[in-house]
Formats: C-alpha cells, sequence, structure tokens
C-alpha cells in the first residue's frame, strides 16, 4: 500500500497514547501522524471504561468523528492552526518482522506500520511514540526510533524543588532578623514563594530562612505549640509547615520519598486550620487507588469493605495525631460522623464542587496530569488543595517519574503566588525506615 507523503517526519502513534493524553495527535505541530487501524480497534475496546482511560477513548473517538467530516482520514486531513496531517491507516501488514511474531498482535502490527513507513519514505524521520517499554525494545531492534510520550518535557530530576540557598553579607542576615523581613536586589532571580537559606559568605554557622514574597524575604509562619503534637524536625518540615498553615497559599505540592513526613504534617496542618481554627469547613482527604498486588475486585465484602485497605494508611495519620490510646479510632469516626473530616476515594470527587474545605490528596504521583486538573478545579471558593506523593513510588502503569501529574503540576504552577512547594529529603520515620528507602 502506498502511503501518503506531505512531511518529512512521521509519527506512529500507539494505542496506550491515547489513553494517556485523548488529544495527543495535536500535539505534534509539523509531522504526518499516523493512527493505525488496529489503536481505533483498541480505543474502542475501551471506549466503556468507567475510568481514565474510558474518558480519553471516548474523547479521542469523538475528536477522530469531528475530523472525519473535514475530509478523508485514509487521505490525510489537516490538524487546525498546525502544519500536522492525520492519517488512519488500514495497512495490517508486518513486512520486515520474523514470521514468529504474531500478525494478529496489535503491537506487531503498528510496529509493521513504522516499518512499512521506514521503507517507503527512507529520507524520512520516523518515530513511533508508545508508552509500552516492551514495544520501544522491540523496535529499538527492527532500527525504528522510538520514543516514549511525553508532551511537557519534564525532567524529574530537573523539577523545581521550591528551595534556593544564598550566600549574603552578615549584615543583610542581622537585618533579616532585626527587621523580620529582608529586601532582595534584582540580582537574585527567586520565584514567588519559593524557600530561601540566607547563608553567611564568612560564617558557615550564621545563616536564616524565610519566604520569598513581593520582592523580600520573610519569615516562616512558626506557631508557639506544636500542631496536633506535630513540629518540624528538619528545615525541609519547617518549609512545609510554613505554607501548609498559610492562608494566602492555595495550593500546595509536597514531594519526598517514604517517611518525610509529608502526609502526616499535611493532616495535621488539616486538622489545625480545621478544627483549631475553623478556618475551613472540613478536611477532606483523598487518594487514587492502584493496587500493588492484586485488584480492588480480590477483596471481600462490600464496597467501602473493598476500600479500606487503600485508605487505611490515612486513618492511621489520622489516629495518630488523635492520640496513641485506644480511643483515638473513636475520636477520628467522631469526626467523620459530624461532617468534619471525610476519607474517601478520589473516584467520588470528579463533578463535585468543593467549596471552604482543606482538600489533601495523597500518592499523587499515581495521577496523570489530566487527573491532577479536574481535581484542583474542584476547588471552589475558600478551598486550599494540598498533593503529596513520592516520584519513586508509582504504581499507575501509564504514568512514570517524567509525566506524573505531580510532576507536571509543580512545573506549572511554580511562580504563581496562590501556590508553594517543597520538596522533602531527610526521612523522620525512623532510622530504619530511613536507611531502606536510601538503600532498596
Amino acid at each position: 500500500m502506498t502511503m501518503p507523503h506531505r512531511l518529512d517526519r512521521k509519527i506512529v502513534l500507539d494505542t496506550n497514547v491515547i489513553l494517556f493524553d485523548a488529544l495527543a495527535i495535536t500535539k505534534f505541530k509539523d509531522a504526518d501522524i499516523y493512527v493505525p487501524i488496529s489503536v481505533i480497534e483498541e480505543v474502542d475496546r475501551f471506549k466503556r471504561d468507567l475510568g481514565e482511560n474510558g474518558r480519553n477513548a471516548r474523547q479521542f473517538s469523538r475528536f477522530i468523528d469531528v475530523l472525519r467530516e473535514t475530509g478523508s482520514l485514509a487521505e490525510g486531513v489537516n490538524l487546525e492552526k498546525s502544519k500536522a496531517w492525520l492519517y488512519v491507516n488500514t495497512d495490517f501488514q508486518v513486512a520486515g518482522l520474523p514470521p514468529e511474531f504474531d500478525a494478529r498482535k496489535a503491537d506487531n502490527r503498528i510496529l509493521g506500520t513504522a516499518l512499512a513507513l521506514a521503507a517507503e519514505f527512507k529520507t524520512s524521520n520516523v518515530e513511533l511514540v508508545t508508552k509500552d517499554i516492551n514495544l520501544r525494545i522491540k523496535a529499538d531492534v527492527f532500527g525504528v526510533n522510538a520514543k516514549d510520550y511525553d508532551p511537557d518535557d519534564t525532567s524529574f530530576e530537573d523539577m523545581y524543588t521550591g528551595l534556593k540557598e544564598l550566600d549574603v553579607e552578615p549584615e543583610m542576615i542581622d537585618r533579616f532578623y532585626k527587621d523580620k523581613s529582608l529586601n532582595l536586589t534584582g540580582e537574585h532571580k527567586l520565584l514567588a514563594n519559593q524557600y530561601v537559606i540566607l547563608k553567611d559568605k564568612s560564617n558557615p554557622n550564621h545563616s536564616a530562612i524565610g519566604r520569598y514574597v513581593d520582592e523580600q524575604v520573610v519569615p516562616l509562619i512558626s506557631p508557639t505549640e506544636s500542631i496536633w503534637g506535630i513540629h518540624p524536625r528538619n528545615v525541609e518540615q519547617s518549609f512545609a509547615l510554613d505554607c501548609l498553615l498559610n492562608d494566602d497559599i492555595k495550593f500546595v505540592s509536597l514531594v519526598g520519598k517514604a517517611g518525610t513526613g509529608k502526609t502526616l504534617m499535611a493532616i495535621a496542618a488539616g486538622l489545625y486550620k480545621t478544627l483549631d481554627e475553623g478556618r475551613f469547613q472540613r478536611l477532606l482527604v483523598s487518594r487514587p487507588i492502584f493496587p500493588m498486588g492484586r485488584d480492588i475486585g480480590y477483596l471481600p465484602g462490600d464496597v467501602e469493605q473493598k476500600l479500606n485497605p487503600w485508605m487505611q494508611p490515612i486513618f492511621d495519620n489520622v489516629e495518630y495525631l488523635m492520640g496513641a490510646d485506644k480511643k483515638a479510632a473513636g475520636r477520628a469516626q467522631e469526626l467523620i460522623n459530624q461532617g468534619m473530616l471525610n476519607i474517601e476515594p478520589l473516584t467520588y470527587i470528579r463533578g463535585r464542587s468543593i467549596p471552604n474545605q482543606y482538600l489533601i490528596v495523597d500518592e499523587s504521583q499515581n495521577l496523570t496530569p489530566h487527573e491532577i486538573k479536574t481535581i484542583i478545579t474542584r476547588a471552589g471558593q475558600g478551598t486550599k488543595v494540598v498533593l503529596t506523593g513520592d516520584c519513586y513510588q508509582i504504581d499507575n502503569p501509564y504514568v512514570d517519574s517524567s509525566n506524573s501529574g505531580l510532576t507536571y503540576s509543580v512545573e506549572r504552577f511554580k511562580g504563581h503566588k496562590l501556590s508553594a512547594h517543597v520538596t522533602l529529603q531527610k526521612g523522620e520515620r525512623s532510622e530504619l525506615a530511613e536507611l531502606a528507602a536510601n538503600i532498596l
């Protein structure tokens, strides 16, 4: 089959890219984009799913149907406001693949399409874009340039940390302690709500910490008493409590490995702002459901009983803050009965409006950028949203540390006056937990 040719860059899309981002075809601005018919077949099988895959499958199908009305998909349809052309390719050949490669497998037909394009357009740059690691490996073996789908080109290693260390003159630190603020000149490039460690150029023991806002460094919020028994144990935790307790900051992201205190501090601050200060009507704590082993359907009981294992870590943190005695569980349940505390899976948040609440989304590294957007746009007037997560512990097969919704939101929100971010490095759970997080 002779394939259409308009541009020198050829993109072949796998199904999992579309299930991750329904509008992925719009992210390639200068290319011929090929969607094999087998991908359309696979997308059709997902369209009845109730989760994110189903929503993306349905949105993609609607989008393609609109394009279909503008021309022939087989001959190519130009994408509006772009030089890109979209083709739905009907070629099922697996030319160039060994006979043991089953032609009935969609992956092999997709790879065959990429090989056929490379054979027909030898001077063109043919790329297979897929989130399937094994398909990328197979493509590499057969000489096809295969890439992961990462439209935002966000590197977790280069992600905004929320912290800046500045070497300053000693009198600047003295002035900060005296005036409770420090104006900085334009030579220090800082972002709104970026945390700052001021270090004496001549004396390493002379330092100060603060937060940059309105062109000056201001002291952190430091309550005289503990927050539900919680005191910051290191400078990073001091930064975290500052943004968690600051009413002017409506969006907080906390990233760190296991044991750094992300969830515990977030829940403690939420309880304090809700119950002690009355600043919010309710504390809502949620998390996505991504099992490390068997899925939820294997668990006995009704829906509530099935969800308990996934929500139990949150209950554990709440009960820890309530006290070490046996009555802690009863006190937590009493708050739930009174409507002051809600602990529920993210499944129930879509479509709701959430005003005047302290919303904590735990394990948010498992969410896609679209899911993060869906959650944050639920925030009504007076609501504060806190995302916590560890980008090295991702259970969602369609997400990695670079394209996680948590990484995405950190980069998108940095520098905005309504948001703050803290990266926590030091584990405080126990010596054993810290050692395990570092060496395992």
